[in-house]
């Protein structure tokens, strides 16, 4: 708020001098009161407020306090979980590492991968296995009623078979990872065969 002087109003041992002009602001932000005293022009004056305020606010911004967030461990922070609508993958894990592999898979974290926007259009990975993470991601299109049980058990029998099975050197840059080891142990799986059928027959339900 400006308030002007009349011209009666002088100052002692200032001839000579323009209106004074008395200023408040009340930044009702900090609850501070400034008053000036100023023998400036009206417009120069308000100038001169004008920026004190611009550097208050930038003052105030670059001292604001930062909400800290707190450091999650990675499970958490990728929401990883193995517990999807229709099934759940570490049941069906703990059941095949009994009867298949006799528990010597110790460790691992068997979780549902992240859900894409969009349906591939040619290629559909059922799932992925990380041995140095010994993390076992299966594709979440596979938690739908439709899919039998027996096909997710045959999906996560085949991702813990590569981490018994040891791959095979083709060349300096090139493996192998289906060997003829491991297809031989595949095909021993009790619903290998209608696994694969059911897979040929509804491919399509999961590309776009």
């Amino acid at each position: 708020m400006v308030n002007s002087l009349s011209s009666s109003d002088t100052l002692p041992n200032r001839p000579n001098l323009t209106n004074s002009i008395s200023v408040i602001y009340n930044n009702f932000m900090s609850k501070r009161v400034l008053r000036l005293s100023l023998d400036l022009e009206p417009t120069t004056l308000l100038c001169r407020v004008y920026f004190w305020s611009r550097a208050m606010g930038r003052k105030k911004k670059t001292t604001k306090r930062k909400l800290a967030h707190p450091k999650l461990p990675m499970q958490q922070q990728l929401n990883l979980r193995h517990e999807g609508t229709h099934f759940d993958l570490r049941a069906i894990f703990d059941d095949l590492n009994q009867r298949h592999f006799r528990n010597r898979l110790r460790g691992y974290q068997v979780i549902w991968g992240r859900r894409r926007k969009h349906r591939p259009r040619e290629q559909f990975v059922f799932g992925t296995i990380q041995e140095e993470d010994r993390l076992i991601r299966i594709n979440p299109a596979l938690d739908q009623p439709f899919v039998p049980l027996w096909f997710l058990r045959y999906v996560l029998y085949h991702e813990m078979l590569h981490s018994v099975v040891p791959d095979e050197t083709l060349s300096r840059n090139r493996r192998r990872v289906h060997t003829e080891e491991f297809n031989r142990r595949e095909r021993k799986f009790r619903d290998y065969r209608r696994a694969r059928r059911w897979e040929d027959e509804n491919l399509s339900r999961f590309l776009r």
